[in-house]
C-alpha cells in the first residue's frame, strides 16, 4: 500500500488542526498549540509512505465450493488477518533532513471476501475485496528517535488474481 499526505489542495496549502508543543526547531513554528490551525507548507511538513506502507500479515481463510463440475468449479472464501506495519516513511519535518528508514510502526487487522472460478482443475481467476484498519502509534519522522508521529485509518482494496494450482507431490496415497 501507499499513503501520500496532500499538502496542496485547490491551489492552496492545506490548513489542519494541531495540538502539542514544538521547541528548539529553530523555525517560526516553535510554540505551544492547543486546538490551533497550521498551514501544511513544505517547510513545515512533507509526509508519505510511498516507498512502502508495508503491511506484513498472516490470514486464516475458509474455502467453500459453491458449484462444481468436471472442468469448472466456483468457490467462495472469506478470512481474517492480522499483521505489523513496517513502513518506509519519507518525511521532512521543520527543515530537518529527509528521514526514510524502515521501522516497525504499528499493526493492522483485516477481512477478505473472495469469489474464485477454477477451470480444468488447475487454472483460476479470483476477485477479492480486502478491508481493514491500520494503527501506527510509532512513526519515525526525523533522525532524532524522540521525533514521532501517530496515524490510523481504514483501508479497502480490490484484487483480481489469475493463477494455477498444481500438486507438488505426484504420488497418490492408497489405503489398505
Amino acid at each position: 500500500m501507499k499513503y501520500v499526505m496532500q499538502n496542496y489542495i485547490d491551489g492552496n496549502y492545506q490548513n489542519v488542526g494541531i495540538d502539542g508543543q514544538i521547541s528548539n526547531s529553530g523555525t517560526i513554528y516553535d510554540g505551544t498549540y492547543t486546538n490551533d490551525t497550521i498551514n501544511l507548507s513544505p517547510d513545515f511538513l512533507l509526509f508519505e509512505h510511498t516507498d512502502g506502507l508495508n503491511y506484513e500479515n498472516i490470514e486464516i481463510r475458509r474455502f467453500d465450493v459453491l458449484f462444481g463440475r468436471k472442468n469448472f468449479s466456483l468457490s467462495a472464501n472469506e478470512g481474517i488477518g492480522i499483521g505489523v506495519l513496517i513502513p518506509r516513511t519519507n518525511t521532512t519535518l521543520l527543515n530537518n533532513a529527509r528521514y526514510d528508514e524502515f521501522h516497525i510502526a504499528g499493526y493492522g487487522t483485516g477481512i477478505v471476501l473472495a469469489l474464485s472460478a477454477t477451470f480444468f482443475k488447475h487454472f483460476f481467476i479470483q476477485s477479492e475485496w480486502k478491508g481493514g484498519f491500520i494503527n501506527m502509534p510509532d512513526i519515525r519522522t526525523t533522525m532524532n528517535k524522540s521525533d514521532r508521529a501517530d496515524q490510523h485509518f481504514w483501508f479497502s482494496q480490490y484484487n483480481i488474481v489469475f493463477g494455477a494450482n498444481f500438486r507438488l507431490n505426484s504420488k497418490k496415497s492408497t489405503k489398505e
